[in-house]
């Protein structure tokens, strides 16, 4: 048995060394070996980039088509939710006398979130991690509407518990429901960011393989010209003018998309998120100044909330200052932000007087300065401010798509391109060899 180990090597070297030389024995062998392992490597990097650039290619497809798309909507299920919230307060607050906008105005917010919560569960898979907070508010939803219910018909028959359920109604949606909606938004912007960036990475790999075969291509011609004295193989230079090419369109194609994509982010969909937010803060906001007249002075949380949700929405660091500075760069944009400023400013003022009013005892006059229908009410303020809010998320809504899509199709025949040069690199490879091949005959 020793004797055996030991010979194996001796008897295997031979059949080695007899491969190598079928391979490379004589020049017109080793002229095939070189052309089929030339062949090889221009294959495998078309294979390669068609393989990285269409992953690419579907990453930013995801952005435009479902990560996006599913965050926006998350945002919206939070704002309809919020709203919902804010106009159930209003509709108490009219006491029996609740106008047709604002019952039509809360059964559209529950039914757009009903609505959107089943558009993204069908978007999303059983093991998506935005699936629990799915469930959670499709659940929720229907308990949270029957209680404000029970609170209006209690409120119908001017019993005093009507104020109690849809403060409770309230606090389950404010901290629960929200608190979902608001995971459910962070959990699709981080799936978009992950878009993003898979969409936007440079593909380093088939790039380093395409120099790989430029260099060899290059040391190919460069072993012929000093073997056979002729400066110029048409194959082998055609075989480097295609993979040149693919290896150029490869660079500047994947690089124009990630400009593009970068774009989209800066001055869409970064800014439209802001804009969600801010959206947000200021039904809270809203929410928090109704519901502290519902409560009829029995507890100051609610103007607690108002003074922390406003500062969140417009203090120096808030989401209104947040979106002015994104879009320094866009008129149409800073326009519409100027406008939610300015009926901010009017807002507040507003809120300043009715809170004034109210603590003095006048509720009547706050409750009016509140919900009222005038011009100079703190309903028209917060209708203006959210209608300017409307027209820069739809503004930038339009940037993204635009710039997104701008980066999806700069690559869009990238990948069938790149494998097709990456052929005719291989075929040239074979027929220049093949001729210098033949003068050995």
């Amino acid at each position: 048995m020793a004797t055996s180990l030991q010979e194996r090597p001796t008897r295997e070297r031979p059949a080695r060394e007899r491969a190598v030389a079928a391979l490379t024995a004589t020049p017109p062998r080793r002229l095939r070996t070189g052309a089929t392992l030339l062949a090889l490597l221009a294959l495998l990097f078309g294979a390669l980039t068609a393989w990285q650039v269409s992953a690419r290619s579907a990453a930013a497809d995801n952005v435009v088509n479902h990560s996006q798309p599913l965050s926006d909507d998350a945002a919206q299920i939070f704002r309809s939710l919020a709203d919902a919230d804010t106009t159930a307060a209003t509709a108490f607050l009219q006491a029996g006398g609740e106008t047709a906008a604002v019952r039509n105005q809360y059964a559209s917010d529950i039914s757009t979130a009903s609505r959107l919560l089943a558009q993204a569960a069908a978007q999303t898979g059983a093991g998506d991690p935005g699936q629990a907070s799915i469930q959670l508010l499709n659940t929720q939803l229907p308990v949270y509407a029957g209680l404000v219910d029970t609170a209006k018909a209690d409120d119908r028959q001017r019993l005093p518990l009507g104020g109690a359920y849809l403060r409770y109604a309230s606090a389950q949606l404010q901290h629960q429901m929200l608190t979902e909606a608001q995971q459910l938004y962070q959990t699709e912007t981080k799936r978009l960011q992950d878009d993003y960036s898979a969409a936007s990475s440079l593909p380093w790999a088939a790039l380093g393989l395409g120099l790989v075969l430029l260099a060899a291509l290059a040391w190919a011609q460069v072993r012929l010209f000093r073997s056979t004295n002729r400066v110029f193989n048409p194959g082998l230079v055609v075989a480097t003018a295609c993979a040149t090419v693919a290896l150029l369109w490869l660079a500047v194609g994947q690089s124009v998309a990630a400009s593009y994509l970068s774009d989209s982010d800066t001055h869409g969909a970064t800014p439209l998120q802001v804009l969600n937010q801010a959206g947000i803060e200021a039904l809270k906001c809203r929410a928090a100044e109704n519901l502290n007249l519902v409560a009829r002075g029995s507890t100051t949380a609610y103007e607690q909330t108002w003074d922390a949700e406003s500062a969140v929405l417009a203090g120096k660091t808030g989401y209104l200052p947040q979106a002015q500075n994104l879009t320094t760069d866009d008129a149409t944009a800073q326009g519409s932000i100027k406008a939610a400023l300015a009926s901010w400013h009017d807002w507040q003022s507003r809120h300043d007087t009715a809170r004034s009013a109210n603590q003095a005892g006048n509720y009547q006059t706050a409750l009016d300065d509140t919900i009222g229908s005038g011009s100079t009410t703190i309903n028209a303020a917060f209708t203006t401010l959210e209608t300017s809010l409307n027209d820069a998320a739809s503004h930038e809504q339009a940037q993204f798509r635009s710039l997104a899509d701008s980066g999806r199709g700069a690559t869009s025949l990238l990948a069938p391109g790149a494998g097709l040069l990456a052929a005719l690199a291989a075929v040239g490879v074979v027929v220049g060899v093949n001729r210098r091949v033949a003068e050995y005959r």
